[in-house]
């Protein structure tokens, strides 16, 4: 009887220690061929130092790495990709002046063809597998889900042995991340071993047929995750899971505070999308939740909400806050009429990577007292910078650490509650908890509901519709740069909601 083949991955005491942390403590993971394989933890527990490492970005300081049961030392990431090892970043790795089509022809190699030659590939892989996109645009130019189907694309598209995939579900549908499943259970049959990491435990217990558990950088478990529920793979995860599942009371706002009136802005990119005849309402003491495939006037909307773009004319009138014109308003003169502004990209967008937390703290919360006739109060700074770290377990606790040091989680918490701790009249959030592990969320979650019930007007856009059914008081959904009418959170199901995000809704519900 042959005996049975070596693992497809194998670690064995794996050890990575950066200054004053020790992100990997003799770790020891193995993965079969062909087996679909889950690494869960709460955000900074060492499950994205550990990833690198396989992929040949950082080296590890001790342990040992096995290949099909050979020792090997992975140097790079194009060594990775020649053993057969691809890998879907949560923060993405694609060059923004490029095209879709330039930037996967990078990953791929000269001997498959140029970027026009992969073309047709291109477009029948990304019809294939749901996820549509134009080879020839510039990465600049795509939405943030976009550009994650750029990440996908470009794995699926390699002759690879072993996938990790990084939250690959964050900004896709549920019928899209069903579609993902299926490939990935026909790459498995096919003898390709999967390592899934997410924070959906539903997706995880879905799919995966073993996982192992990370808390504080060290291997804390491993469990079949089909026989656990939601709430004990939390617990695994996080200990302490009080909360986790929390139904909150709805509520009804009060005056409305965010009003669009007709929106209509064409978009000068010929790849962008256009507003169409966007009308909505957002009352102080409410969350409205909008949902939508990314691609669909997300990007824009915020925006124009923002004052990134700006309205010029008696189009300034289709946007209101508490009943005055905003629309020609820089960003800086909306919030101080009460805006607080959550982006989709964390990273150069909601801050600046290389500022420490007290820089990106001032930032946008320079109106909370922190200047003094120009100059920086530093104390009031840093005092404000810790009080976002502790009201939300912010890690590392440093004020000085560099926002690109933490961890997406916990950046996420960081870039959020410096907006919620400015005690806004407005919030729009994009995405608010993507790629957050379930306790982060739960915190969020909590953290939102209170400012709702403190009065503020809540104005969430996520492709988590599970989330937006959760914390959402209203509804809708963007299609084509077309929003549905809002409905009431009791009002409505997930399958309508899902119906909406395809563009089933006609334009007398959407006035």
């Amino acid at each position: 009887m042959a005996p049975p083949p070596p693992p497809r991955l194998e670690l064995r005491a794996i050890s990575k220690r950066y200054p004053g942390c020790l992100a990997n403590d003799r770790i020891d993971l193995c993965i079969q061929p062909g087996e679909l394989h889950a690494l869960l933890g709460e955000n900074g527990a060492g499950k994205s130092t550990l990833m690198k490492i396989i992929y040949g970005v950082v080296a590890a300081d001790e342990g040992e790495l096995l290949w099909n049961g050979v020792p090997i030392r992975v140097r790079d990431p194009a060594q990775a990709r020649a053993l057969g090892i691809g890998m879907v970043f949560q923060h993405f790795s694609l060059f923004e002046t490029l095209t879709v089509a330039e930037n996967i022809a990078l990953a791929l190699g000269r001997a498959a063809g140029t970027p026009r030659q992969l073309e047709p590939r291109i477009r029948e892989v990304a019809r294939r597998y749901g996820m549509e996109l134009e080879p020839q645009r510039l990465v600049h130019g795509l939405s943030i889900g976009e550009r994650q189907r750029v990440e996908i694309l470009r794995c699926l598209m390699q002759d690879i042995r072993l996938l990790i995939l990084d939250e690959p579900t964050s900004v896709l549908t549920p019928q899209e991340a069903e579609d993902l499943f299926a490939t990935l259970r026909r790459l498995a049959a096919e003898g390709c071993s999967i390592l899934f990491i997410s924070h959906k435990l539903g997706e995880v217990r879905a799919l995966c047929q073993q996982a192992t558990v990370l808390r504080g950088g060290r291997v804390s478990g491993h469990c079949v995750p089909a026989a656990c529920s939601d709430l004990e793979l939390a617990r695994l995860m996080v200990g302490d899971a009080e909360g986790l599942q929390a139904r909150y009371p709805q509520a009804s706002g009060g005056a409305a505070f965010l009003g669009l009136e007709r929106l209509d802005w064409p978009n000068p990119d010929p790849f962008g999308m256009s507003l169409r005849e966007v009308s909505l309402e957002v009352r102080s003491g409410e969350i409205v939740g909008i949902a939508g495939v990314a691609g669909n006037g997300q990007d824009e909307l915020l925006a124009l909400l923002s004052g990134e773009c700006r309205l010029r004319g008696r189009a300034a009138e289709a946007i209101r806050f508490a009943g005055r014109t905003v629309g020609h308003l820089r960003p800086d003169a909306r919030r101080r009429l009460g805006l607080a502004f959550v982006p989709a990209e964390r990273l150069g967008h909601g801050a600046v990577p290389e500022l420490s937390l007290g820089d990106n703290a001032l930032l946008t919360g320079f109106q909370q007292g922190l200047l003094n006739r120009g100059l920086i109060r530093q104390g009031q700074v840093r005092a404000f910078a810790e009080a976002i770290i502790q009201r939300f377990a912010v890690r590392p606790a440093d004020t000085a650490a560099e926002a690109r040091s933490l961890s997406g989680g916990n950046l996420q918490k960081f870039i959020l509650g410096r907006e919620i701790l400015q005690q806004p009249k407005l919030l729009v959030a994009a995405h608010p908890t993507w790629g957050v592990d379930v306790g982060a969320a739960a915190a969020i979650h909590q953290a939102l509901i209170a400012l709702r019930d403190a009065g503020a007007a809540i104005l969430v856009l996520s492709e988590d519709l599970d989330e937006l059914l959760q914390i959402s008081d209203r509804l809708g959904a963007l299609c084509g740069g077309r929003l549905s009418a809002l409905k009431p959170r009791a009002e409505v199901s997930a399958q309508e909601v899902g119906r909406w995000m395809a563009g089933q809704f006609d334009a007398s519900q959407a006035a």
